[in-house]
C-alpha cells in the first residue's frame, strides 16, 4: 500500500521566510532522501519499544515482534516509522542512554535490509540519536525541540538527518502539573518560529526541519483543542507541520469516557487536521488512517487544503 512516489530526490526549497504563506506542496529533506508532501499528509507510524508508554507500552518490547509490527505498518501504507525507547507520557521515568539504545537498536538493525521507508528515532538524547543514525535512522524526532541535550543540534547538523522540533512546556515529569498560557496558539507559533530560526542559524538546513506544536505536552484538554482548531495557522509556516494527536487524553475528555476506544475518534481528528493543512500525522493505527485519508482525498475533501 505504500506509495513510492512520495519519497524521492527533489531540489531543496531555500526559503526561510517565516512570514510567507503556504505554498503548493512542501518537501522534508532527510539523510538519504526527500519526502514530497502534496495532497494528503504523510503517515508516521508509532512504534514504542517501552514498557510504559501511555497507549502501547509493553506491546512491542521483544525486538522480533517490533520488527514484524514495523514491516506491517509499511505494508499498511505508513510513510515513516517512528521508533522510541523512552516513554514521554506525563510523569514517566527517565531512561538511561544504554537502556534506551538496548531497546531501539536491535529493532533498527533488524529492519535495515527489509524496510524501504525511513525510520525516525524518537529521543531527547544526542548519544541515542547518533547511535540510531548509525543504525539507519533518517529523522530525529525530539520532544524537547532539540534543546534537552546540548549536543543534539550538532548531531543533527553533522549527520544531515531530518529533524522534528516539538514544543513542550516543562518536561515529561512536570509538564502536566499546571500548563498555563496567555494565548496558547500565539505562544506556540512564536516558539516554533524562533526554534526554526535557531536551528537554521546552528547550521541545520531549513528544508530538513519539521515543526510540531506538541499536542498533549504541557497542555490542558482545552489547549489541545485550541491547537487542533488552529492547524491552518501552523501550516502557514514554511516547514512541514506534524500533528501527534493519536489516542491522547483530550479525545477521552471530549468523548466523556476515559476508557473509550479512541481509534475512530483519532481518525476524526486526523481528517480535520489533514483538511486544515497538516503535513504529517503521527498515529498508532496506520491502516485505518491511510484508508481514511485516501478516501477523504478521493472524495475531494482536501481540495481546499492550504497549499493544495
Amino acid at each position: 500500500m505504500n506509495d513510492p512516489d512520495r519519497s524521492q530526490a527533489v531540489p531543496p526549497n531555500p526559503s526561510t521566510n517565516l512570514s510567507a504563506g503556504p505554498t503548493k506542496g512542501k518537501t522534508w529533506q532527510l539523510a538519504r532522501r526527500s519526502l514530497v508532501i502534496e495532497g494528503r499528509p504523510l503517515v508516521m507510524g508509532i512504534l514504542n519499544v517501552t514498557p510504559d508508554s501511555f497507549s502501547d507500552g509493553g506491546q512491542h518490547l521483544q525486538a522480533r515482534h517490533a520488527i514484524q509490527v514495523a514491516l506491517q505498518m509499511q505494508s499498511d501504507g505508513a510513510d515513516i516509522i517512528d521508533i522510541g525507547g523512552e516513554s514521554t507520557r506525563p510523569y514517566s521515568d527517565i531512561v538511561g542512554v544504554q537502556e534506551e539504545c538496548d531497546r531501539v537498536l536491535p529493532v533498527m538493525e533488524g529492519l535495515r535490509s527489509s524496510l524501504s521507508i525511513p525510520i525516525s528515532i524518537d529521543t531527547r538524547k544526542a548519544a541515542v540519536a547518533r547511535a540510531a543514525i548509525a543504525a539507519g535512522a533518517e529523522i530525529v524526532n525530539d520532544v524537547s525541540g532539540l534543546q534537552g541535550d546540548p549536543e543534539m543540534l550538532e548531531v543533527a547538523r553533522s549527520t544531515g538527518v531530518g529533524v522534528c522540533v516539538m514544543h513542550m512546556q516543562g518536561t515529561p515529569q512536570t509538564m502536566q502539573d499546571a500548563p498555563t498560557y496567555r494565548d496558547v496558539v500565539e505562544e506556540i507559533l512564536r516558539y516554533l518560529q524562533l526554534r526554526f530560526e535557531s536551528c537554521v542559524e546552528a547550521g541545520i538546513a531549513a528544508q530538513r526541519i519539521c515543526l510540531d506544536p506538541g499536542i498533549g505536552f504541557g497542555k490542558t484538554h482545552q489547549h489541545n483543542l485550541d491547537l487542533i482548531r488552529s492547524v491552518g495557522r501552523f501550516a502557514a509556516l514554511p516547514a512541514p507541520i506534524l500533528i501527534g494527536h493519536s489516542r491522547k487524553g483530550f479525545i477521552g475528555k471530549v468523548l466523556g469516557d476515559k476508557e473509550a476506544d479512541r481509534t475512530a475518534a483519532t481518525l476524526g481528528v486526523t481528517l480535520a487536521v489533514a483538511a486544515a493543512g497538516a503535513d504529517v500525522v503521527r498515529v498508532h493505527d496506520v491502516r485505518p488512517t491511510v484508508e481514511a485519508l485516501r478516501l477523504f482525498e478521493a472524495s475531494g475533501a482536501l481540495q481546499r487544503r492550504p497549499g493544495s
